[in-house]
């Protein structure tokens, strides 16, 4: 996934009311870049950080920039447009990278009780497998990518739903996308959201398949990586 626009680099000052962000840019400039993350981004907003935006000249967008990345000291890159994640997978899936046989997808199709699945494949004989992504930025153990960052009630029903979808004979993907460099497995941060872990081994208990894929991200382009191990929250001593 290309941007659509080059982005520049600034130093993040701070985020609030969840969508917005000051930044100061390299001329010294400070602007609103709107922020298309809904979650707590633990880790990821402390002011002074190296980010990358996105400019734009859309007379229909109230803000003229984009928050797209961070980019560390250390160089790692983290992806924190949420949005961006299905974007990366939908052309994934068009180039076959994703270890799922279909013979061609939808993406954001109604299902269960007024859910939406990020993406449904058909298989060569007719069969339904719901594919649900989700982005994970949050890292608090070296290596380790956890998912969610905040209490999120709509990710558990999103798995009830797809359980629900699996006893009526479906197959049914947990796709987790690593958008930072840094991480080589990934695991749900049950300590952060009990109802979501309590899910989540509920669904994987009735049949769900879980996939975990890092990234490769550059200040041009957010693009699928190499699939990484999940792993039980109990394995991970925070």
């Amino acid at each position: 996934m290309q941007f659509q626009t080059p982005l520049i680099p600034a130093r993040l000052i701070k985020r609030y009311k969840r969508f917005l962000a000051d930044v100061q840019l390299s001329d010294g400039s400070v602007v609103t870049a709107h922020c298309a993350n809904p979650g707590s981004m633990m880790g990821l907003i402390q002011p002074g950080m190296r980010v990358w935006v996105e400019p734009n000249d859309d007379p229909r967008k109230k803000l003229k920039y984009a928050w797209r990345l961070i980019e560390r000291d250390d160089g790692t890159m983290i992806g924190i447009d949420t949005a961006a994640a299905n974007r990366v997978v939908k052309e994934a899936l068009e180039r076959g990278h994703i270890p799922i046989q279909c013979d061609h997808f939808q993406a954001e199709v109604k299902y269960a009780d007024g859910s939406r699945v990020d993406f449904l494949l058909t298989d060569e004989r007719g069969g339904k497998i719901f594919l649900e992504v989700k982005s994970v930025t949050l890292s608090r153990r070296a290596g380790v990518a956890e998912f969610p960052d905040s209490v999120t009630a709509r990710g558990a029903k999103h798995l009830g739903a797809l359980a629900d979808q699996i006893t009526q004979g479906d197959r049914a993907v947990l796709l987790y996308l690593i958008q930072r460099t840094d991480c080589t497995s990934c695991c749900v941060a049950a300590d952060i959201d009990p109802t979501y872990a309590a899910a989540m081994a509920a669904a994987t208990k009735k049949g769900l398949e879980v996939l975990c894929f890092d990234t490769h991200i550059t200040a041009e382009q957010i693009t699928l990586g190499t699939a990484v191990p999940y792993v039980s929250p109990a394995q991970i001593d925070i």
